[in-house]
């Protein structure tokens, strides 16, 4: 493969990662109530389960799914049933105040990675893009060399554009916003994410 190869990898995964979806509800969320700090650990979170998707799908799951197609309902519905506990919590909890205002202690590291990982690998829209599209522009001859530079330029690509994600919506202004905000904002992503739930479900 080429180094315009490689890149054009690249920029096609970019442009998916951008699109909103679960990740970017509970990175934005996040970051304003819990700082910099928990947004980087979802962001690598989030770029550890997509190279776990493209992984698999370099290993065959597309066909795996065109073979056994109830494997992929029971995925997609164990999915949106996880995106629509995380909606409700986010609803549950909105009138409450921010672990520094009210003293209590934050999420542990681990909490907050296991919620960036547990999101990403039940977001179906991933495996569907790495299975159907990802796999369709690589090349059928490719070597275990190359295989091993498009799953790095997979965690690079995904953790990067969460880390921006995660430093703007971690810095003063928004964060001032969505502290005067919260209860409803978080209704609304709650909200925003009970619908992706609830539109996998029923695709």
């Amino acid at each position: 493969m080429t180094l315009a190869a490689f890149a054009s990898i690249a920029f096609i995964h970019l442009l998916a990662a951008i699109s909103p979806g679960p990740s970017f509800v509970v990175i934005t969320r996040t970051a304003a109530a819990e700082g910099l700090g928990a947004g980087l650990l979802l962001a690598l979170a989030f770029g550890v389960g997509a190279t776990v998707w493209a992984g698999a799908a370099l290993l065959g799951l597309a066909a795996l799914f065109q073979v056994m197609p109830v494997l992929l309902t029971a995925m997609k519905l164990a999915g949106a049933a996880f995106l629509l506990f995380v909606a409700f919590m986010m609803w549950r909890h909105a009138p409450d105040p921010l672990p520094e205002a009210s003293g209590t202690v934050p999420r542990t590291g681990w909490a907050t990675f296991r919620l960036g990982l547990f999101t990403q690998l039940s977001n179906p829209k991933v495996p569907v893009f790495f299975g159907a599209v990802f796999v369709g522009i690589l090349p059928t001859d490719i070597t275990g060399g190359e295989i091993a530079i498009v799953l790095a330029l997979v965690l690079l690509v995904e953790g990067l554009w969460y880390v921006v994600v995660a430093r703007l919506f971690s810095l003063p202004g928004p964060r001032a916003v969505y502290m005067r905000a919260k209860t409803w904002i978080d209704r609304v992503l709650g909200g925003a994410l009970a619908l992706v739930g609830a539109r996998i479900a029923l695709s």
